[in-house]
């Protein structure tokens, strides 16, 4: 039972208060005493205690500045200030550097110091138990988010080999598919490693670590493009790059959420568009990188521009297929990095974005 009673260190450089003390509390809690801050730091290294309690006027040390000396390497007993004095600096002093829970004056009371202590130690067990559940938290989403990414991966293999067959079957001139199912499986297929792709960039986001190097913009942005034209050969990509001064920044993060907006750009054309177009533009600063990405599509309904960075949010005044991820995965992204991005939509008539990224390349030199 004795291991399971509060446990408390005493300090004061008053021997007769250390006694009297143990004599009033001993029955209740398990005690240790120590007549100077010194012998105090002595005991911490030996016993875990819940709860310390310690005068302010001691010779070489203060009980304010022994908070302040063990706050950062024992953060979680909970402090208890006494002292003899009112000094309204010292009340000060104790909650500004010493971060203590409550201040009694001396001579203290017992009934008052008995209740004291047993709040403090009600204080002390809920952050204790909130702790263990932040951690336990903590390695269920990792849990979670490792299984996700390794089913993610695993679940790519069987549909690639689902699409050879697929590709297979349109060179065998023997087999016919007058109803279009192979197209049907297909276009499923497609939808469904888009998104498997998305939870993927998702998970390497938020665990990999930051990594900048040199980024031509212009080489980029080509490339960017030349993953998605094929879903729209009609749209016409305008693109503009001023990028005179080097710029340094996260690849990765930067290749994500340029795919993924100008995949919106391409999927949410209007269909019955004559020249359907994108418009892309770069400027390169010293400390910045702005990135404009244009369309002439469908637009987003206003009521909905404060939702579109929501995970898994999609509008309803289209009947585009999507995944509802991609646009959260650009804002966290850009979180990562440092950058901003904002939006401007006209419903019928297009949707601009607007993004900007530090140049780590400043501040490496």
């Amino acid at each position: 039972m004795k291991n399971n009673r509060i446990r408390i260190l005493y300090i004061d450089d008053e021997v007769h208060n250390l006694n009297a003390f143990r004599a009033n509390f001993r029955r209740s809690y398990e005690i240790y005493t120590a007549n100077s801050a010194a012998e105090g730091l002595q005991v911490l290294k030996g016993i875990e205690v819940h709860i310390i309690i310690a005068d302010q006027k001691m010779p070489t040390t203060t009980g304010v500045e022994f908070f302040h000396q063990i706050k950062e390497v024992l953060p979680d007993p909970i402090r208890i200030l006494l002292t003899g004095y009112t000094d309204v600096e010292d009340i000060i002093d104790a909650i500004n550097k010493g971060h203590i829970f409550s201040y009694i004056k001396k001579p203290w009371d017992e009934h008052e110091l008995f209740k004291t202590i047993n709040n403090a130690y009600e204080i002390y067990s809920a952050r204790k138990q909130l702790k263990e559940k932040v951690l336990e938290l903590e390695k269920t989403n990792d849990e979670l988010n490792r299984f996700i990414y390794s089913t993610s991966h695993d679940l790519r293999a069987p549909l690639m080999s689902v699409q050879g067959i697929i590709n297979l079957s349109r060179l065998d001139n023997t087999m016919t598919d007058p109803q279009g199912y192979m197209g049907m499986i297909e276009v499923c297929i497609t939808r469904l490693d888009s998104f498997i792709q998305k939870i993927i960039e998702y998970y390497r986001n938020s665990r990999l670590d930051l990594e900048y190097e040199k980024i031509d913009f212009n080489l980029l942005i080509n490339d960017c493009i030349d993953t998605f034209k094929h879903q729209n050969t009609s749209i016409n990509f305008n693109v503009k790059v001023d990028q005179l001064v080097p710029f340094k920044g996260d690849f990765f993060r930067i290749s994500v959420i340029l795919n993924n907006l100008i995949s919106n750009a391409v999927k949410y054309q209007k269909p019955d568009e004559s020249s359907p177009q994108v418009n892309l533009s770069v400027k390169v600063e010293p400390h910045k990188a702005t990135i404009r990405i244009e369309d002439n599509g469908i637009g987003i309904l206003s009521e909905h521009l404060s939702n579109i960075f929501k995970m898994f949010f999609r509008s309803k005044n289209n009947n585009k297929p999507g995944s509802g991820i991609g646009l959260y995965i650009v804002k966290e992204a850009l979180s990562k990095i440092g950058g901003t991005i904002g939006v401007d939509s006209r419903y019928g008539e297009g949707t601009q974005f607007e993004i900007s990224i530090p140049n780590r390349n400043e501040f490496d030199t």
